[in-house]
């Protein structure tokens, strides 16, 4: 245990960490022992061998490192409904970036989904991208495929006032409703925006599947030309092995606009999202979803079949919510003697569940985060029934640097802290440096360890001594602080 002297954790004073091992955050820092000393406003103010100071209270790190807080990239969850992100704090997280998959805060006024937050005092820090598909649906767009002039203008003007708010950028979700419908000319327009306030793109691409991979990333890299462009989540559906995995990350290394180019992903092989994944997009919202399954349903049930079956088949399906959670797919339809497809069709429909689905390959994807455009991102929630929500950053540290010594601890804490803040633009975190806030976590990673399964997925990760956040400790031992520290993040304004 660390050793603490004056037990006031709630009280605003400096702080002198001692004897700990600092990893600043970056990727050519040479690791040393250092003391890092913080003031009452939660601010670094030096790092150096052998400080002193009376008036702080002292933590004891000796036998452990010191590192940034780590950044979660693309997360999900309400930090108005559910402030706490008590499974990010547990793995280290101590700044998230929410409004992913374009769907961000359903407001116009940014500013004032900014006061809303900071009413409930979120448990971690908070970022977050104007959502595309909010967009579209703020300014009457909807699902329609080719917004005249008009409408290109508002969702224009619209994103214009989120980026002045503090918005980060935008993110869109290209594989969903009703970020599909959306063509080159509005997508464009709309990086132009993100690119003239030096935010980011963040995408969850039009197609993720291995046939479909190449093209949806050059469609983001064409968006590349006006703003910084970001692969969500990168994954490969399908694909397999390393060399796969070198043949794309020659594409987004050799493009013209690779510079721009980045990406994050999780350490899982199942990902998580809505059972309309496998319906037909002549299927989905905001198409009267009975009216199909009456006049097509054969034609649905054999899509479905083939859709299913394509992604490893109905066992690497596992119901994440609605009645059937917990259970795979081919467990729900042997129990009821039934094909799997019957099940999705004439029971569940496109939106009446979400899952995970085991579709992608360890070696491409362990590949993939080997890269030095990637970083990582946990792609959780605290509600959300796969075990990414609350291992990711245990299971970086755990599995892939000490079991196979995939990427060494310094790359993987700069993957998750000072690369990172850099994408973003985060001004004075992700790093140990003076004059940086003292987001930043003491632990001896040898004791890391990710305990969420997708048996029992809210296991809080362990190992994490203490996790402060901005200058105050949110997590002490075993025990996360009722007192939530967390604030709101803006761009250009933190």
């Amino acid at each position: 245990m660390l050793h603490l002297m004056n037990a006031d954790h709630l009280a605003a004073q400096s702080i002198l960490i001692k004897n700990g091992v600092v990893y600043d955050g970056s990727i050519d820092h040479k690791p040393s022992k250092q003391d890092i000393l913080i003031n009452d406003a939660g601010q670094i103010v030096k790092i150096k061998k052998h400080l002193k100071s009376k008036q702080s209270r002292i933590i004891d790190a000796a036998g452990k490192i010191v590192t940034p807080g780590f950044i979660d990239t693309h997360a999900h969850g309400d930090p108005i409904a559910a402030p706490e992100f008590k499974n990010f704090i547990a793995m280290g997280v101590t700044s998230i970036v929410l409004g992913q998959d374009g769907d961000g805060p359903m407001y116009q006024d940014l500013s004032s989904w900014y006061t809303e937050v900071m009413k409930a005092r979120p448990g971690v820090n908070i970022a977050v991208l104007g959502g595309h598909g909010t967009l579209r649906f703020l300014t009457g767009v909807k699902f329609k495929r080719v917004p005249d002039s008009l409408e290109i203008h508002k969702m224009v003007s619209q994103l214009e006032d989120w980026m002045r708010a503090g918005s980060f950028g935008m993110s869109t979700g290209l594989e969903y409703v009703p970020g599909t419908y959306a063509q080159a000319a509005e997508l464009l327009a709309l990086a132009k925006v993100v690119g003239q306030y030096d935010g980011i793109l963040m995408s969850h691409m039009r197609n993720e599947d291995d046939e479909a991979l190449e093209s949806s990333i050059n469609e983001l890299l064409d968006q590349g030309r006006y703003c910084k462009v970001h692969i969500a989540h990168f994954k490969d559906v399908y694909g397999k092995g390393v060399e796969r995995a070198e043949q794309l990350l020659q594409l987004i290394e050799r493009h013209p606009n690779a510079m721009q180019l980045s990406a994050d992903l999780y350490p899982y092989t199942a990902s998580y999202t809505g059972i309309g994944i496998v319906f037909p997009s002549w299927a989905l919202a905001p198409v009267d979803y009975d009216s199909i399954r009456l006049t097509r349903r054969s034609e649905l049930l054999d899509y479905v079949t083939a859709k299913v079956n394509k992604r490893n088949g109905p066992e690497a399906t596992l119901f994440g919510t609605g009645k059937y959670a917990g259970k795979s797919l081919a467990e729900v339809a042997l129990a009821q003697y039934k094909p799997f497809a019957e099940i999705l069709v004439d029971e569940i429909g496109p939106e009446g569940a979400s899952g995970a689905y085991f579709v992608m390959n360890e070696e491409l994807q362990q590949r993939l985060l080997q890269s030095s455009k990637v970083m990582v991102c946990s792609d959780g929630s605290p509600g959300m029934r796969h075990p990414r929500g609350y291992g990711t950053f245990a299971k970086i540290i755990e599995e892939f640097v000490f079991k196979r010594k995939a990427i060494l601890l310094q790359e993987a804490i700069y993957k998750m802290t000072g690369l990172s803040a850099r994408t973003l633009g985060l001004k004075d975190r992700g790093f140990l440096k003076p004059g940086f806030v003292a987001d930043l976590l003491i632990f001896d990673p040898t004791k890391v360890k990710a305990n969420a399964t997708y048996e029992n997925p809210y296991q809080l990760a362990s190992g994490f001594d203490l996790v402060m956040i901005n200058g105050r400790i949110a997590k002490e031992g075993d025990m996360i602080s009722e007192v939530r520290y967390g604030r709101v993040l803006k761009k250009n304004q933190d």
